[in-house]
């Protein structure tokens, strides 16, 4: 497993972190049985991945303490909490007792990376006045190491909440959770150019998702693009739109080759995976670990959609 310092924090992280949201949820979301999910973990961490990222939202802390039980050392832990739920906004005590309740769940005295999750534009001036405040104090008392935040990007293809922060100069969070993949590399100026000025740590999310795991799901995407008139249908091949990805060599399947892109684009850290399946996940480990892709290959992604911020390629 290759290893890289995320950023400012200094931690030492695998270059593959394992994601325990998204449509798997460790396999949760298909059925999967707790031992199953706990058999995903374990086969992570003999992988070599030491970052493990989950979420209030996603229902999986549990599990994942479970496995963690005589393995927490080395591991980066990462964890979440929406600062706008449903029922109105986070108020500093309920979010005390959230971050005590993850804790609990996830059998640990301590967060390594904790994240306001899916921070959207209009939760900026809440975060800053109401909900950092309060993590800076329970990271004081040591139950929080360092301070994160994760776009949402499922709305937020663009950046605009982060863009909007780093363009505040905001300095509490010391890592972003930021989607990148080859149909929106908008990323790349609006995020990634400040945060390695300033050293942030970056995990990126959604760089294979549904249309990138098959050709099917390749061609709905370009499909919808070029119906929306942002992909001139004249430059692209519609049958096999990235079928040049996996010629001469370049990458075995389009999945390598999405998450070969996120992993080696200049800024990027840790490329988050989930799955269900041990066997998935050594593939998806091995295509992270593998070298960036051909200078040839990246130029003609650029050109077919370096100018998008439309889609997330889920």
């Amino acid at each position: 497993m290759d290893m890289i310092t995320l950023g400012r924090t200094g931690l030492d992280v695998s270059v593959a972190g394992l994601g325990c949201g998204g449509h798997s949820r460790l396999g949760q979301s298909y059925g999967a049985s707790e031992a199953e999910s706990v058999a995903v973990i374990h086969r992570a961490l003999d992988l070599g991945i030491n970052l493990i990222d989950t979420a209030q939202l996603y229902g999986t802390e549990d599990i994942v303490g479970r496995a963690l039980k005589g393995r927490r050392d080395g591991v980066v832990l990462s964890t979440k909490a929406l600062p706008v739920p449903k029922e109105g906004p986070m108020k500093a005590k309920r979010l005390r007792t959230s971050v005590e309740k993850s804790l609990k769940r996830l059998r640990t005295d301590h967060i390594d990376l904790f994240f306001v999750h899916g921070m959207k534009v209009g939760d900026l001036h809440h975060t800053r006045e109401v909900i950092v405040p309060e993590l800076r104090s329970l990271q004081q008392a040591g139950k929080l190491r360092f301070l994160a935040a994760s776009e949402a990007f499922a709305i937020d293809h663009g950046h605009d909440a982060l863009g909007q922060s780093l363009d505040a100069g905001d300095d509490w969070y010391d890592v972003l959770m930021v989607g990148h993949n080859p149909f929106n590399p908008s990323a790349r100026d609006r995020v990634f150019a400040a945060t390695e000025d300033h050293d942030i740590g970056i995990l990126v999310m959604f760089a294979v998702r549904k249309a990138l795991a098959s050709s099917e799901g390749v061609r709905r995407v370009v499909a919808g693009l070029i119906e929306a008139g942002e992909l001139d249908p004249a430059v692209v091949d519609q049958d096999d739109p990235l079928g040049f990805l996996l010629q001469d060599g370049a990458a075995s399947t389009l999945a390598e080759a999405a998450y070969r892109f996120a992993r080696h684009e200049p800024g990027c850290h840790v490329v988050l995976t989930g799955t269900g399946s041990v066997a998935h996940l050594a593939e998806n480990v091995a295509s992270i670990n593998g070298g960036p892709l051909p200078a040839v290959q990246l130029q003609r992604l650029d050109e077919l959609f370096g100018h998008l911020d439309t889609v997330t390629g889920d």
